[in-house]
């Protein structure tokens, strides 16, 4: 008996020993695994489903470490090891969705997010400008809004208050002329011209308001006023959905305004959009939204807005918008006139395509340099660490390719002269160095290069630089004589530069954004997938008017990196 028991205490002394053993063990483990590893909770709880593990014994749980940094757990199934989505998607940049697809769920992976448009026909300085058909300069974030005084957009990219940003503005431009080349033609209805539609408008006691003819524009018009002491205004009911694009013309006497009262149909909300004579940029308080129009008076002026950009805006100052406003959901109710002036041609439409390209080139008419033939950049810019801060006042190969693009469609459009010859000045900052105040730098003292930031040290841009470039090919197309002639050279020049750089951008798997990699000797910048499709439609469009194999080559080549593939190794 003594014998039995101290057999049965010897085995529970052994049990003991390797349970504490084994417990030790454990905790060391798991001391060394905080220690070297970072177990992703994240990826652990989206990829754990214990009951269906169990259940399933062709399934397992298993760790993966991750170059002996980091453990995320995995599956395995056989030979077979499945790594969580989750996990790739940040550790190799790469994209994946789960779609529906014949009511049969699937699982779409691709490298890029972005995509490329190759018309495969010949660019037309008279068309489309690439793809700006899609782009829709004024609902990005970086837009404070759209100006009252000039039509066009106020950036907040650099400096928060707002300013004009000559490269934005010729986006602006740009995309209008294209959406209007390729969109449906716009659906207007007339509310006023004070000759053929006339309506009755609500009149208030103490307020006037008659239709007279005007010599200055040889046409009748609106001719108002309204006392000071007037809380109402004299104003028209509208009532109409989907048509938010505003267009009148206006001639104001001394200080007023004209409101338009929206209502967002879902939730009966009703905001007040002023635009007031005054050089207000935008204020918003509760549900009033003011824009300054201007203070020239006894002029006549064109007022084209967006309603619908308007009211973002404003709602986007007061924090109250917490989404983007639904089109078919606003609805405009009334147009409201307060001081004195005349007002005609009062239309609601589906767009306003050319008067917003308009827009901008005539800003860039009033707003060159004559002397240097640029539009500058009234802010400063860092471009990157090592590289001399750019000062207010800087010029870019981009702004004025853009610009003389915007301008070259105006002057073909338009026939109108003063579009040309502005385009004509904007070459001369291509031909002054960008250490002098232009835009023009070489590379290895041998290749000539527009920057698109007139760096020190030269940053050498890629989409900026054959941005320039298109701008030089559609001066050249448009113009004749000496005008055509400069421009061909500067392009010509351009374009030898071009060929002879174009695979110093190329890493094998993507590209560069710049050369600051060479310049400054440090880590290449590598263009995030968006800023690469752009090189891609660069090389694609230029591929349509030199058909130099380097453009089709490298822009195949440059396509297949968007599906993963890669230059081979040795």
């Amino acid at each position: 008996m003594l014998y039995m028991m101290m057999r049965i205490n010897f085995k529970t002394f052994v049990l003991l020993v390797i349970v504490g053993i084994l417990s030790s063990v454990f905790t060391s483990w798991n001391n060394c695994s905080s220690s070297f590893f970072i177990r992703n909770r994240d990826w652990e709880s989206q990829f754990r489903h214990k009951e269906h593990l169990n259940n399933d014994p062709d399934y397992q749980e298993i760790d993966c470490l991750i170059n002996g940094r980091k453990i995320i757990t995995c599956r395995k199934e056989g030979n077979e090891v499945f790594i969580p989505f989750s996990f790739i998607h940040k550790y190799f940049e790469i994209y994946g969705k789960i779609v529906i697809n014949d009511g049969l769920e699937r699982f779409d992976w691709y490298h890029s997010y972005s995509k490329i448009t190759d018309r495969k026909v010949k660019y037309d300085s008279r068309g489309v400008f690439m793809t700006f058909e899609n782009y829709n300069v004024e609902v990005r974030e970086r837009v404070k809004c759209i100006s009252g005084v000039d039509g066009i957009p106020i950036s907040t990219q650099w400096e928060s208050q707002g300013y004009y940003y000559p490269t934005q503005i010729a986006q602006f431009g740009l995309s209008h002329y294209s959406k209007n080349l390729t969109e449906p033609e716009s659906v207007t209805k007339i509310i006023e011209d004070a000759d053929k539609v006339k309506q009755d408008w609500t009149v208030p006691q103490g307020c006037i308001m008659s239709r007279i003819y005007d010599e200055q524009v040889n046409s009748y018009v609106m001719k108002y006023a309204t006392p000071e002491s007037s809380s109402s205004g004299i104003s028209i009911k509208i009532d109409h959905v989907s048509k938010l694009m505003l267009k009148l013309d206006l001639c104001i006497r001394n200080n007023g305004s004209i409101t338009i009262e929206l209502e967002i149909r879902e939730k009966k909300d009703i905001y007040y959009l002023h635009y007031v004579t005054n050089n207000l940029v935008l204020h918003a308080y509760n549900n009033h939204i003011y824009y300054g129009i201007g203070q020239a008076y006894n002029h006549w002026k064109r007022l084209t807005r967006d309603l619908l950009i308007d009211l973002q805006k404003g709602l986007n100052l007061i924090n109250k918008a917490k989404k983007k406003l639904s089109k078919s959901k606003l609805k405009v109710v009334r147009v409201i006139l307060n001081g004195l002036g005349m007002i005609d041609n009062i239309t609601l439409a589906t767009s306003e395509h050319m008067e917003q390209f308009y827009d901008a080139a005539r800003w860039f008419v009033a707003n060159q340099n004559i002397t240097s033939g640029g539009w500058s950049n009234p802010v400063k810019r860092k471009v990157a660490n090592g590289m001399a801060i750019l000062e207010p006042g800087w010029y870019s190969s981009m702004g004025q390719g853009h610009a003389i693009s915007v301008l070259s469609r105006a002057y073909y459009h338009s026939g109108d002269e003063k579009y040309l010859q502005t385009a004509v000045r904007a070459l001369r900052p291509f031909r002054i160095l960008s250490n002098n105040g232009g835009i023009l730098t070489y590379f290895l003292d041998k290749y000539v290069w527009y920057e698109e930031y007139p760096t020190t040290p030269s940053s050498f841009i890629l989409n900026g630089f054959i941005y320039s470039l298109i701008g030089l090919y559609d001066l050249k197309s448009i113009a004749s004589g000496k005008d055509a002639e400069e421009a061909k050279k500067l392009f010509d020049q351009g374009m030898n530069s071009l060929k002879n750089m174009l695979t110093l951008f190329d890493t094998g798997s993507g590209t560069t954004y710049d050369l600051r990699h060479f310049t400054l000797k440090i880590a290449p910048n590598l263009a995030r997938w968006d800023y690469h499709s752009t090189h891609v439609n660069q090389l694609l469009l230029l591929n349509t008017i030199d058909n130099d194999p380097i453009f089709g080559t490298t822009s195949e080549r440059w396509i297949d990196y968007m599906s993963g593939k890669k230059a081979s190794h040795n």
